[in-house]
């Protein structure tokens, strides 16, 4: 699913194409935005986003096996809650055993 499939799936259940479009863009950019400032979002039954550190660290190139140094960065993180889990793990097994 992509963004104009989740807009279109939420239309159906507010009403409008308009509305849904600016309430997943609210949601996106209200979490996004406190993310990048530090602050964790949880969302009960959902999960959490919050904002790592990733080190500085030394790596090497797979082709030529020359160290590279790899600066510090800032990446943003999910962890899905109990609820989400639960729910895909469902969909999983009835996923595998229509193979």
């Amino acid at each position: 699913m992509n963004k104009r499939e989740l807009v279109e799936a939420i239309a159906d259940r507010v009403g409008d194409r308009k509305t849904a479009t600016e309430a997943v863009n609210a949601v996106i950019d209200a979490i996004q935005k406190a993310v990048a400032s530090g602050d964790k979002v949880s969302i009960t039954g959902f999960g959490a986003f919050e904002m790592v550190n990733k080190p500085a660290r030394t790596a090497r190139n797979p082709s030529t096996g020359a160290e590279i140094n790899v600066a510090e960065s800032w990446a943003p993180k999910f962890r899905p809650g109990s609820d989400f889990k639960d729910l895909v793990n469902e969909g999983g097994k009835k996923i595998g055993k229509r193979k």
